[in-house]
């Protein structure tokens, strides 16, 4: 990217190294929803949700591109009835060639999305993947090069992804031996001359790659490497790789009341008020959390060892489910998701913090509820 030249594929790519598209519920509709991928971004603005409101306060601060949590466009559009709420929203939206872009259950699974975000929030440690979807498929990349470029290709390969273990970088194995080619006619050889046999002191570099990491770490291993006709293999792996899904299960550093979390959620929320059922004087340890709709997961959390499942938008019966499972409920609504609008602007601000762009997030209230 260049100065004064950011697009919002630019912006829409950035988003997916974070939450990959390929993590979104097949029934959500992420990424762009209005708009052009070429079209150049000067201000972006974070949102929870894109109603008109939301739009009037883009148009009077002059942002040309919306990424919000929460698809505007849900499901195929019958008919644009510019009379309706969301035909006035689209309608202003095409008016003031704003853009949207939506980053939905990609983001509520990602590596630091929005369920993480709120168990940093809340002193949950030690989780894990509360509804798994998949894991990761991983792959084994091995190079061919020759030893005067040896360090080179190994940290084009690391740099790019491939070689992560656990918390370990640059994890490579590598054999010495001799690799033989003949340069044809028409060849530009970095080693050798055409016609000629060469037999040329090479290392073999091994070190594995995560699928979403494997185009680009090639593309990199390519650029480094020095031969006009790079020697490579790829094999898939039989390994589980990381296992990604919705939700988190954790635990808090020391037990509570069911009470006294239920004022740190208040508290660090930002919350007036939230419903729950169980004992106030249950001990709670093992916490599971759901940002946005999660009553259908109560099984899961009370399988997984759960003491307390925090999650929005309960309704009667599933309350009373869980309650008959020992499984306390926290519900503080659905608007805790709201949390991803200072995540996705820090997130932004420091990968664009060399670009000619202005990321602010939304102040409209988009929640419908209040309470008296």
């Amino acid at each position: 990217m260049m100065k004064g030249t950011l697009t919002n594929s630019d912006v829409f790519n950035l988003m997916e190294k974070w939450a990959p598209k390929r993590l979104a519920y097949d029934w959500d509709n992420v990424g762009l929803q209005i708009g052009s991928y070429e079209h150049q971004v000067n201000k972006i603005m974070i949102t929870l949700d894109v109603l008109e409101s939301v739009v009037d306060e883009a148009i009077e601060k002059g942002a040309d591109l919306i990424i919000a949590h929460h698809p505007l466009l849900f499901k195929p559009l019958r008919r644009m009835d510019f009379d309706t709420p969301q035909g006035r929203t689209i309608k202003k939206l095409v008016q003031n060639n704003i853009s949207v872009y939506a980053s939905h259950t990609n983001l509520d699974a990602a590596d630091g999305g929005v369920n993480d975000i709120l168990c940093d929030l809340l002193g949950i440690n030690n989780r894990s993947v509360l509804v798994p979807a998949g894991t990761e498929k991983l792959y084994k990349i091995a190079v061919f090069v020759p030893e005067s470029h040896r360090q080179i290709v190994m940290e084009a390969l690391s740099t790019s992804g491939a070689g992560h273990i656990g918390d370990y970088s640059h994890c490579t194995f590598q054999t010495s031996g001799q690799g033989t080619f003949k340069p044809l006619e028409g060849t530009n050889p970095f080693i050798g001359k055409q016609d000629e046999l060469e037999v040329v002191d090479e290392v073999k570099i091994e070190t594995i790659v995560q699928e979403e990491k494997l185009q680009q770490v090639i593309l990199a291993m390519l650029e480094a490497h020095p031969y006009e006709e790079a020697a490579y293999d790829i094999y898939p792996l039989q390994l589980n790789g990381k296992e990604y899904g919705i939700g988190r299960i954790g635990t808090l550093e020391k037990p509570q009341s069911m009470k006294e979390f239920c004022e740190h959620v208040k508290k660090v929320l930002d919350l007036s008020h939230l419903r729950l059922t169980g004992d106030l004087s249950k001990k709670v340890t093992n916490v599971a959390i759901l940002g946005g709709s999660g009553e259908k997961y109560i099984h899961a959390a009370k399988e997984k060892g759960a003491d307390v499942y925090i999650t929005g938008d309960m309704t009667f019966h599933p309350a009373q489910d869980a309650d008959q499972l020992g499984l306390s409920v926290i519900d503080p609504g659905h608007y805790i998701e709201k949390v991803m609008k200072k995540a996705a602007k820090q997130y932004l601000d420091k990968r664009l913090k060399k670009e000619h762009v202005e990321i602010i997030v939304s102040e409209t209230d988009t929640n419908p509820f209040q309470f008296i």
